[in-house]
């Protein structure tokens, strides 16, 4: 990711496909569904039954099917009230559970830390410990050579007796030397020994806490999958009704026509002596609604500018308040998008050479991506060769761009709240992700939070 380039802002793309995980609230948002397959039968046999009814039965039959959607729409309603509460009870649990796994992963980090640092003392220990047992081992060799010389050999010897007797007080000097290196070598394997328990207790701290946050990461992904299923339930039922309203209120609108239009024959018929009469006064009451209509609309376009005019005085003075007080505060409750260490922080130059418009965070694999601050998804998916990016629009002209991403679990239009959970890092090695804030299009220090100062921007 190519930390100082400049990147679009409100390109809209399909949202990616999540799996639908098996809810407890699945059978309770999908039990409008046979009162639904019912009134689609009843649509599909409203043309066979048009055949042979007349349009007076088949308009009835038709506004009665208008009048169950209209009851259908209403308990949909009062079962999305439902839904977005159990969303709004996902999204805080989402945000728990991702400062959870933040916390886990800083214990993890110092854990591994200490584990690190346990190996590397075990290491110098055991290689002291072999370089003092060689030589001691070179000396016990040479007393033995000496002990197996009898006494007579010792005195048939070419040297002398001052050489001969300066080697016994050498060798009853090295003794005791000699056993006090071999008792100091006995306490460094004893510390040795405990340093390795030592060590093997933090192996296994350090693995429950890798499985404790491998189990976190699942119940995020599980939490995150069924947040998906229930913001699409509400929306895919609402189009499903509302299409099958509308089909079914063109069908009643052709009907009227048509008996107003054999009605109207049917009047023509019986009253064909008064033809004339009826077009003269046909045509006054004609004149009359066009004079009362360009009156009324007359009267209407002096309201609309009136309207339009005090809008603009109202805006003018709102401008004029907005432009007297100070800068709007930024919400509070900011955050980084993901733990880890910044690796290019804003200003600095990136791996590229460019001046950075952004940070880069070092984070873990597979480690959860959250928001900021909270706003509207506007960007989600690939952009050229950028990889996965995420675009969010806060309040205040606000806007956070995130790339490098494994997996987004978000949508185009998609409300997210502070620290709700948006995708995952990847899933191997040590991944980085860039993240960019922007107030008005222009680059400003994420590290300083959303109450940073406008800038002019880098580069």
């Amino acid at each position: 990711m190519g930390a100082g380039r400049d990147h679009p802002a409100g390109v809209a793309l399909l949202p990616l496909p999540v799996s639908r995980p098996q809810g407890a609230g699945r059978e309770r948002a999908f039990s409008w569904r046979p009162a639904l397959l019912t009134a689609t039968l009843l649509v599909l046999s409203t043309t066979a039954a048009a055949q042979t009814e007349s349009p007076g039965q088949t308009l009835k039959r038709v506004e009665q099917d208008l009048q169950s959607d209209k009851a259908l729409q209403r308990q949909l309603d009062r079962q999305s009230q439902t839904l977005q509460k159990e969303l709004d009870e996902l999204r805080d649990r989402l945000v728990g559970l991702a400062d959870q796994e933040r916390a886990q992963e800083d214990e993890l980090a110092h854990l591994e830390e200490s584990l690190t640092a346990l190996e590397t003392q075990e290491r110098n220990q055991a290689e002291k410990l072999e370089g003092e047992r060689q030589q001691i081992a070179a000396l016990l060799a040479a007393l033995q050579r000496v002990a197996r010389i009898p006494p007579e050999a010792a005195l048939a010897r070419p040297d002398g007796p001052v050489d001969t007797l300066r080697s016994a007080l050498l060798l009853r000097d090295t003794v005791p030397a000699l056993r006090a290196r071999a008792d100091a070598l006995a306490q460094a394997l004893t510390r040795l020994a405990e340093t390795r328990e030592t060590l093997q207790a933090q192996r296994t701290r350090t693995y429950a806490a890798r499985l404790t946050l491998i189990d976190r990461q699942k119940e995020i992904g599980q939490f995150v999958a069924r947040r998906e299923e229930l913001s699409r339930q509400t929306e895919e039922e609402r189009q499903q009704v509302a299409q099958r309203t509308a089909r079914l209120t063109g069908q009643a609108a052709d009907l009227r026509q048509l008996m107003d239009r054999i009605e109207a024959e049917r009047r023509a018929a019986a009253a064909m002596a008064a033809k004339r009469e009826a077009e003269r006064l046909e045509a006054e009451r004609r004149d009359a609604e066009r004079r009362l209509a360009e009156q009324k609309a007359a009267e209407q376009r002096a309201a609309e500018q009136k309207l339009a005019e005090q809008r603009a005085a109202d805006q003018r003075a709102r401008a004029e308040t907005e432009t007297a007080r100070a800068a709007p505060s930024a919400p509070a409750g900011e955050r980084l998008p993901v733990g880890g260490r910044v690796t290019v922080r804003y200003g600095e130059a990136d791996r590229y050479g460019a001046t950075s418009r952004g940070v880069t965070i070092q984070a873990r694999a597979g480690s959860t991506v959250v928001s900021p601050q909270a706003g509207t998804i506007v960007f989600a998916g690939p952009f050229r060769g950028y990889g996965q990016i995420l675009i969010v629009e806060h309040s205040h002209g606000y806007h956070s761009l995130i790339a490098g991403f494994g997996r987004i679990d978000t949508a185009v239009g998609r409300r997210v709240a502070t620290g709700e959970p948006i995708g995952l890092m990847p899933a191997d090695g040590s991944p980085d992700l860039y993240f960019e804030l922007r107030r008005h299009g222009q680059p400003i220090n994420p590290q300083r939070g959303f109450g940073a100062p406008e800038g002019k921007g880098q580069g």
